[in-house]
């Protein structure tokens, strides 16, 4: 093994190979495996996503992990070094590594794109810079953190974590009410600083030439169920014949987080124009997703189909809103009804933390353009003295 690799990886001076894949598998525990450049299984890899996925984790976390896992092998066959061999030295060179080299995701073929990392002057949002967030390090340690302290409870692997774990985050969190703020807590070692910006949501000026920009029924239809329902993006994807009361106005989508059926709220217009919508299609069978696609063969509308209905919206108008930007939207509009509680809306949304909907209460310049003007505008008040009093009298009694 050269001694300058893990150097070399720190300061971008090399990067690690795109070797190996993630495969879908035919199993479901686990879903996907990691494969090394020759097609073979990661055996490693594979127990321990067996295991994620026996532990009742979605399939989407296993490929989340496995991702992850992909990434970390990749390191360790540049480095030429067993999985069983390494270090908190290995940590530092992900960390590194993926502090500087570019995230092949963020890649964009059109020369006029905006430039990563700047501004929208219309929506106030950041494009995504050029490389891997600060969350998605984070997430890769802990990922790779969670390997090995499966392999060291089976007695496999290096006897210490290669991640450095923060003892004091574990004290912090450890029989935390929810309902409370979290105590604060210093980041353990190789950890990123993630910041927290306020959620941005589509403005009310903003909003109704968004919705305008949908061309078909289809689209107006989604956009509306997302935000008045808050439901994320996935979930209404997923939304059938058989999960929509009209009488209630309600639908029931499968949450993220618990797998539970749980109603949402719609709004009377999202299912006046859901109903337009599957008059002119035909109802789909009962299990079957209600969004369909328009063109090809019929099949439910993926994620990325969705989004690309966004991204040609942001085309149209020059701005950078996001799927989940809708889901932010509903948050902020249903914190700031005086009508509602945060904590019904804390229900409606299924946060599992009342902090986490406290986030949409704050006010944002934009939001207060009118009040603003108004205030602006307003007259200077000219204090005036009553007919029979001296001026003189009043200076020397309250000054000038």
């Amino acid at each position: 093994m050269k001694p300058n690799l893990h150097h070399d990886l720190i300061e971008g001076r090399a990067d690690v190979p795109r070797l190996g894949s993630v495969a879908k598998l035919e199993t479901q525990h686990p879903p996907y495996a990691v494969l090394t450049a020759s097609g073979d299984v990661v055996e490693p890899a594979l127990s321990y996503l067996r295991d994620l996925a026996l532990s009742d984790n979605s399939p989407l976390t296993g490929r989340s992990y496995a991702h992850d896992l992909l990434r970390w092998f990749r390191l360790l066959w540049f480095l030429d070094l067993p999985w069983d061999k390494a270090s908190e030295a290995e940590a530092a060179a992900l960390v590194g590594w993926l502090r500087t080299a570019p995230n092949p995701q963020r890649r964009r073929s059109s020369p006029d794109s905006p430039r990563p990392g700047s501004v929208n002057p219309r929506t106030g949002k950041r494009y995504l810079q050029a490389g891997y967030a600060p969350s998605t390090i984070n997430h890769a340690l802990t990922v790779v953190s969670s390997f090995y302290a499966f392999h060291r409870h089976y007695g496999r692997g290096p006897l210490t974590n290669p991640v450095p774990e923060s003892l004091a985050q574990r004290r912090a969190l450890a029989h935390r009410n929810s309902t409370e703020p979290a105590q604060p807590f210093r980041r353990a070692r190789l950890r990123q600083r993630v910041s927290k910006s306020d959620p941005r949501a589509i403005p009310d000026v903003l909003w109704d030439e968004f919705f305008e920009a949908m061309t078909h029924d289809r689209d107006r239809a989604a956009v509306l169920l997302y935000v008045s329902s808050g439901a994320r993006a996935e979930e209404l994807l997923g939304v059938t014949p058989a999960d929509i009361d009209w009488s209630r106005q309600i639908f029931h989508v499968i949450s993220k987080g618990t797998k539970e059926r749980d109603p949402v709220p719609a709004s009377p217009q999202a299912l006046i124009v859901l109903a337009a919508y599957l008059d002119s299609i035909g109802l789909p069978a009962a299990h079957e997703p209600v969004l369909r696609t328009r063109r090809g063969p019929d099949k439910p509308l993926s994620y990325w189909a969705m989004r690309r209905v966004i991204q040609r919206a942001n085309a149209k108008l020059g701005t950078n809103w996001t799927l989940h930007d809708l889901r932010h939207t509903a948050a902020s509009r249903m914190a700031n009804d005086p009508n509602l509680t945060l904590t019904e809306v804390r229900a409606i949304l299924r946060h599992a933390d009342l902090a986490t909907t406290g986030r949409y209460l704050n006010a944002r310049v934009e939001d207060l353009f009118d009040a603003l003007q108004e205030h602006y505008n307003r007259p200077k008040v000219v204090r005036s003295i009553a007919p029979g009093y001296d001026e003189d009298d009043f200076k020397a009694v309250f000054g000038a």
